[in-house]
């Protein structure tokens, strides 16, 4: 049987992690019981501004502290998040060559009122992976385990403040000739600025 692996689910993930998903599409579980993880990619993600590398970041509701099951971490809209990161995303990459041709589908993910940070992570993943092209096979874990013998195990491994040890070639971004080249963004940087021509990076 081909191996297996386990992943969080993560706002506008990496784009390490969408290569490793890739590697695993075909037996993929997804993290159903763990607890909420903060200053982790499960409510952020990095794009690529007109300043450099910029933090998106999902306010979630008070009181989701680290022993809140992650099921249960619900979205805050105490200020507009969704407007602001919309247009953080159209400043960023309106000029870059394919923002328009997935602006129409992105931009419900900004109007729309999801209750739970969970279910908007696995809206989106389905979302990124249909401009793919590709279709994801997924189970969930039904219990919490610390470690997993027989697959690979994501759940820690990507985080924000583990740099990557993967080698990322380079590909055209919009600011790149003001900040430079920055590697491993969220895949939103990938697909805006190489549109179709993403999977082959991948």
């Amino acid at each position: 049987m081909e191996k297996g692996a386990v992943f969080p689910l993560f706002y506008l993930p990496s784009i390490e992690y969408i290569t490793k998903m890739i590697v695993f599409k075909n037996n993929l579980i997804i993290e159903n019981a763990e607890n909420f993880q903060k200053q982790s990619y499960r409510n952020r993600a990095i794009i690529h501004a007109p300043n450099g590398p910029l933090n998106l970041i999902i306010p979630v509701a008070k009181g989701s502290k680290n022993q809140t099951p992650f099921k249960e971490v619900k979205i805050s809209y105490d200020f507009d998040w969704q407007r602001i990161h919309w247009m953080t995303l159209q400043t960023s990459y309106r000029r870059s060559a394919y923002f328009e041709f997935y602006e129409d589908e992105l931009v419900n993910f900004y109007q729309k009122k999801w209750n739970f940070l969970f279910d908007y992570n696995e809206d989106f993943l389905n979302l990124i992976f249909r401009f793919f092209k590709i279709e994801l096979n997924y189970t969930f874990t039904d219990s919490f385990h610390e470690t997993y013998k027989n697959i690979e195990d994501y759940r820690y491994s990507i985080h924000p403040k583990q740099v990557s040890t993967k080698k990322f070639h380079s590909y055209y971004q919009v600011f790149e000739e003001k900040n430079g080249f920055l590697p491993n963004l969220s895949i939103v940087d990938l697909i805006f600025n190489q549109g179709p021509q993403s999977i082959k990076y991948l």
